[in-house]
């Protein structure tokens, strides 16, 4: 693929399968892999859900539509859109939040229009050479190093069927999967407030 999707590695394993058959016609399918609610601690402040991806790459562009969808977020929650540069993330989790939802597409190899929700495992100490350009796995990795990665981190992801093709449109199977998503979003930043 010339556009790569990222894939963040998951602290826990999908607890259900994508279904087998004829996908076309299938519903959006939620896998979920990390708890919305984390144990309880002090409020939140300003809560960051960030829809990244390439809206000229197909199915790329899965988390610049659902922000599209997200404008009846609380009060607290700061919904942006940062396309394919990494560093406009990097900076927005610089300026401070509590918690961070990433919305991507994510290549797990499940069936097309498969939501995810993931607890992702970050590491430390990668360098990127231009932040410009960097996915959202390597923008996480900097915000970890740097110290501005917040403890609360959860990416609704959702699996591509198309990321190569140049087009301005999602697959069926993805725009099925937009409402699922917005529902995860939505209870993940509700579980936090």
């Amino acid at each position: 693929m010339s556009a790569p999707v990222p894939s963040v590695p998951a602290a826990a394993v999908d607890s259900a399968a994508a279904p087998a058959g004829d996908v076309g016609a299938a519903p959006a399918v939620d896998v979920v892999a990390a708890p919305a609610v984390d144990a309880p601690g002090p409020a939140a402040g300003r809560l960051l859900v960030a829809g990244v991806g390439n809206v000229l790459r197909g199915d790329d562009g899965f988390g610049p539509a659902v922000t599209e969808r997200l404008g009846h977020l609380p009060a607290g929650v700061e919904v942006i859109e940062t396309g394919i540069g990494g560093i406009a993330l990097l900076q927005e989790l610089m300026a401070g939040c509590d918690g961070l939802v990433l919305i991507d597409a994510v290549d797990r190899g499940a069936a097309p229009g498969t939501v995810f929700l993931l607890e992702p495992d970050v590491p430390e100490g990668e360098h990127v050479p231009d932040v410009h350009l960097a996915n959202p796995d390597r923008v996480l990795t900097m915000a970890k190093t740097i110290g501005v990665l917040p403890e609360r981190v959860r990416i609704v992801g959702c699996q591509p069927k198309e990321v190569d093709d140049l087009c301005e449109h999602l697959s069926p199977e993805v725009e099925r999967a937009l409402d699922l998503a917005v529902a995860r979003v939505e209870e993940t930043v509700n579980a936090w407030l």
